[in-house]
């Protein structure tokens, strides 16, 4: 691995950064401390810093040269609502929010680039920092660039990154096209007449149609949908009844769906609406549907990602960056990629062994009450971060 040395002789205090955030975990835009401490080191660094995009967002702007061009960089901030099983120095210490997904990592990974930068500044343009809020179902990506994220900052491309565990620290993996999913959410509720469980003639029965409707949900995926493209219809929660001799008035569903690209997401709602409502009506009942779209696929341009694959290269040989196969987990990084060029990528977290005595029983895997960034990452997230700044912003020859 070719790691600036700048960065490995920095990490252990990037390192307490970063267990100071997990130790202080704040949910979506509610990241006050998280984004103070942000805006506190970039300033000492003396990089100048916009607060309050997005409610608690943070942007720092290094300047070097005399270019127009621009390039952004982004690590989200915020945490879980979720409890903490570890129990080493710097676990979190308050009930109910944990760092269970490294956003407390990426934070530290960009601070440490961000150092780098104010040390040493080998390119020519603007390098913007995005410290971005709300992350875990808040939208912070949307409410930046609702906030004028890009218009204020104009940039020509904009990156991202992702801790992975369970595989081999020292190894990338970034791909062209879709490389998460959109993430939505549907609520269904079906009204009959409730009665006595002894007399369901006298009733109409919800409960039933609630299980044609699951079934036929899945004809959906198997008969509407291209084999070849993916999307996945879960219904995970059936409610219905309070008595076991009491047929329901009403049942409700819900679940979620998840495709990699929006005309699919357009045919599932529209079928699962048309399949709703004349399952019901061919039972004598109504039913009313709901369907939340939350974030948007994920999808890598191809160029910037072929960009960022050999910027990773260089740092730890091409048989380390590998293709990412895409997963049906979300990322609302989404909306800055459907409003700039620019690549998601991932860097191994390992396999769990770098926690410390006192971590919980579970795996160290994202949002799992046991995980725990591995610190181990800081320099080599902070160098590729580094370089792909100065191979983007590189000076061209007169």
């Amino acid at each position: 691995m070719k790691l600036i040395d700048d960065l490995v002789s920095a990490a252990p205090s990037i390192a307490s950064i970063r267990r100071d955030i997990h130790a202080h975990p704040e949910l979506c835009f509610e990241e006050q401390r998280t984004a103070d401490l942000v805006a506190t080191q970039l300033t000492q660094w003396g990089i100048p810093v916009h607060r309050g995009m997005g409610t608690t967002g943070v942007v720092g702007i290094v300047k070097a040269g005399s270019s127009d061009r621009a390039i952004g960089l982004r690590a989200d901030m915020d945490a879980l609502p979720m409890q903490e099983f570890n129990t080493f120095a710097h676990a979190s210490r308050h009930a109910g929010k944990m760092h269970a997904c490294g956003h407390d990592g990426h934070t530290a990974m960009l601070l440490a680039a961000a150092q780098q930068f104010a040390r040493q500044s080998n390119f020519d343009g603007t390098v913007y920092l995005i410290f971005q809020p709300a992350e875990e179902g808040g939208g912070g990506a949307r409410e930046m660039i609702k906030d004028g994220l890009f218009e204020q900052f104009p940039m020509e491309a904009v990156f991202g990154m992702h801790n992975w565990p369970g595989s081999e620290v020292g190894k990338f993996a970034v791909s062209a096209g879709p490389v998460m999913a959109s993430s939505n959410e549907f609520k269904i509720t079906i009204r009959g007449k409730g009665g006595h469980a002894a007399m369901p003639h006298n009733a109409l029965d919800p409960v039933p149609v609630a299980c044609q409707m699951v079934q036929a949900f899945q004809t959906i995926i198997s008969r509407n949908k291209k084999p070849i493209d993916a999307g996945v219809i879960s219904v995970t929660m059936i409610h219905a009844g309070e008595a076991t001799n009491v047929i329901p008035d009403s049942c409700e569903l819900q679940g979620t769906v998840r495709t990699f690209s929006v005309a699919v997401l357009d045919m599932i709602e529209q079928r699962m609406s048309e399949i709703a409502r004349h399952t019901a009506a061919a039972f004598g009942m109504e039913c009313s549907f709901e369907f939340v779209r939350n974030y948007p696929p994920t999808i890598n341009s191809a160029k910037e990602a072929e960009f960022a694959r050999k910027v990773m290269a260089s740092i730890v040989g091409e048989a380390h960056v590998q293709a990412q196969e895409p997963t049906m987990g979300a990322e609302d990084f989404a909306y800055m990629l459907m409003a700039k060029p620019g690549c998601y990528a991932f860097i191994a977290n390992g396999d769990g062994t770098h926690r410390e005595m006192g971590h919980g029983g579970g795996p160290c895997m994202l949002h799992n009450p046991s995980y725990d960034f591995n610190d181990e990452l800081i320099p080599l997230g902070a160098t590729y971060w580094v370089r792909l700044a100065e191979a983007w912003l590189a000076p061209t020859e007169d």
